[in-house]
Parts: structure tokens; C-alpha cells; sequence
């Protein structure tokens, strides 16, 4: 090899190590608002020289995105607990966890192991629990006595009332008329059968809605005017409007909340592992949690938090939740095909008047 060939090798091997080193020093995650806040991605960045690059996504985006490249473009993703060993299985877009590079001690054990028979796959684990939540009642205690989903559809709130026309509605309703739907997951003519029931239920209390909504603003909108007595809607900004009106309470309804659990998933082609376990393991210490729990207004999945979070939050948390976790519906995998029975009886009810 002559003098000119051996400097154009080493300039690329310099050049592709620096490219390395470059990737090393940043994280690309892919999540959703609010779960990376600032002031914890510049702590990190001090600690461990990483620099947090954000990508604002949902969980149908983050599959897309992921799916587009092949599990490349970002070193973490946060989908939920039910978007993961199905997308696993159809794209093979997730690598699996190492848990011998993660400080299991840290987490709830009851959360670890929701996640582990959620997002296990030929006995491979592929995600990790961060932050949960769960979706009930809105409801203006002093104007409404509700203490299910189908009590929307009394006949004295007419007008009074709101819901999304996605999903979580059916879900919610299919539990309320006292089915499990999980249960059906795996029988698609049952389960085509049982969301028809659903929309049948769902389209005779339309009259009740004073609109469908997509964004919870819109609900608490409606409930600062009266023009709302009661709604689905998650517990976060649920507990916000209750730190305005403690008549407004989050709910956890008879037939239970639906609670999604969001994960930390490392993309298939992912270039800075080493980083991604870093930041679940810098992310998941009590401390840096609490700080987490403040931004997102959800609890995330470590131990020893509630001692640091606003003791305020802390008693909403056991007002609506007086039985912990019991009580409640974690989604399972989603099962191809399922989406598209679902997706039917949500256009029905849409264009329904």
C-alpha cells in the first residue's frame, strides 16, 4: 500500500471514529410532550456529557417512523405498554432489553412485572415501565352523582356530557355493560360482536354529548363553564381542574380506569445504546422521577417517589385510586386486525346525528 492510500485510510478510520464518538455523546429519543423536561435533559447532559435530542411523537407516529427505517433514527422510543410485542412481531423494529445493564432496584415491582408479561416476546423482554396513567370519570360532584361510564347516558344530562370517539370509549363501555374485552383479544367475531353491542349503547347516549372532544383542554373548558357535568378523561388534567374546583373530581368508575403504562423501548438500529440505558437508569432515580412526575403530572414507575412529589398531587392520587392499583384494566397488546373492527363502529358513530 503506497504512502497517498495509507493516509486516506487512516483519515477514514479518524473520521468514521469521530463520527462514533460524536453519536455516543447524543440521544435521540422519540416520545411523547412533556416527558423529557428541560431542566432534567441539562442535568444529564452535565452528569454524562450526553446532549438529549427530542423528537415529539404518539404511538401510531412512532411505530410509522420506526417501521419508515427499519428501527433507525433514534436511540430510545416511549411507545405504550400495548404497542410494542405486536409492532415487534409485524416489523421487527425493537431490539430486546438487557436487564443486566439496567438498576432493576429502582423500580416498583408491581409495574416490572406488568411490563414484563405485557411486552415479553419468545421470552425476550422489549421495553421497560416509566411513567402510567389511567383514563375514568371527569366529574362535577356538585351537579352530577355518576359512578360509571354509562351514567353519561342518564337521561337528565342531556347536553351535558363528553367522550372521545376513539377506542378507550369502547373499551370503557364494553366493561361497563359488564363484558371483559380483553378476554376477547383473541376471538374476532366475538369481540366484532361485542363492539357492535358497544356502539349500539354509545350511538342511543349521543344525545347526552355536548360534543366529542379530542384534546382535554376542551373538557376542561367545559367544566370551568357548567356547560359540562361529567366526562371520560384521563386523571392528569383531571387533577389540574381539581386544584381549581374541588367539587371536580377524578374518578376511578365501578366497572375500573384504563391504564396505559408508557415504556422505554430501544429502537433496532438505535447507534448510542449505552447512552439509552443511561438515561433509563438516570431517569428512573427517585429524585430525577419526582421531577418527572411534576412536569408530566402522571406518577412514573420508580420506587421511593412519593416522599418528593407535591403532597397535593399525593392525595388526589389516593382520593381517585383509594384501592392502589386494583381495580383497573392495563391494555394488552393490541392483535392485528383488532383496530379495524373498532374502526367500523367509531365511523358509524361519527357520522351518526
Amino acid at each position: 500500500m503506497n504512502r497517498a492510500c495509507r493516509c486516506l485510510l487512516v483519515l477514514a478510520l479518524f473520521c468514521t471514529a469521530s463520527a462514533l464518538a460524536d453519536e455516543s455523546k447524543k440521544l435521540r429519543i422519540l416520545t411523547f410532550d412533556g416527558y423529557v423536561p428541560a431542566d432534567v435533559a441539562e442535568d444529564f447532559r452535565k452528569e454524562t456529557g450526553i446532549e438529549i435530542e427530542v423528537t415529539l411523537s404518539g404511538n401510531e407516529d412512532m411505530v410509522a417512523r420506526l417501521k419508515a427505517s427499519g428501527g433507525a433514527g433514534y436511540d430510545l422510543a416511549q411507545p405504550s405498554q400495548d404497542r410494542v410485542t405486536g409492532a415487534q412481531q409485524s416489523y421487527h423494529i425493537y431490539k430486546p432489553i438487557d436487564l443486566s445493564r439496567v438498576n432493576a432496584d429502582q423500580y416498583l415491582p408491581d409495574m416490572l412485572e406488568i411490563d414484563k408479561k405485557m411486552t415479553t416476546l419468545d421470552g425476550k423482554l422489549y421495553a421497560l415501565p416509566f411513567l402510567w396513567g389511567a383514563e375514568g370519570m371527569v366529574v362535577n360532584t356538585r351537579r352530577a352523582d355518576i359512578t360509571d361510564y354509562t351514567d353519561l347516558c342518564k337521561p337528565e344530562f342531556n347536553g351535558k356530557t363528553t367522550l372521545r370517539l376513539r377506542r378507550p370509549a369502547l373499551i370503557a363501555f364494553a366493561f361497563a355493560l359488564g363484558h371483559d374485552p380483553f378476554a376477547l383479544y383473541g376471538n374476532p367475531k366475538a369481540y366484532s360482536e361485542l363492539i357492535d353491542e358497544v356502539g349500539h349503547k354509545l350511538l342511543s347516549c349521543k344525545q347526552n354529548l355536548a360534543f366529542t372532544y379530542s384534546s382535554s383542554d376542551e373538557v376542561l373548558k367545559g367544566l370551568r363553564s357548567d356547560q359540562l357535568v361529567a366526562g371520560m378523561l384521563w386523571d392528569s388534567p383531571s387533577w389540574e381542574l381539581n386544584r381549581e374546583n374541588p367539587f371536580v373530581r377524578f374518578l376511578n368508575p365501578k366497572s375500573g380506569s384504563l391504564a396505559w403504562q408508557m415504556t422505554f423501548v430501544l429502537p433496532a438500529k438505535g447507534q448510542n445504546e449505552a447512552g439509552a440505558y443511561a438515561w433509563i437508569n438516570y431517569t428512573m432515580r427517585p429524585d430525577i422521577a419526582a421531577k418527572i412526575t411534576k412536569a408530566a403530572g402522571n406518577f412514573t414507575s420508580t420506587k421511593g417517589t412519593l416522599s418528593l412529589i407535591d403532597p397535593r398531587l399525593k392525595a388526589q392520587f389516593f382520593d381517585s385510586f383509594p384501592q392502589g392499583l386494583k381495580n383497573i384494566h392495563w391494555y394488552p397488546p393490541v392483535p392485528a386486525g383488532l383496530e379495524e373492527i373498532e374502526a367500523k363502529t367509531l365511523e358509524r358513530l361519527r357520522a351518526a346525528r
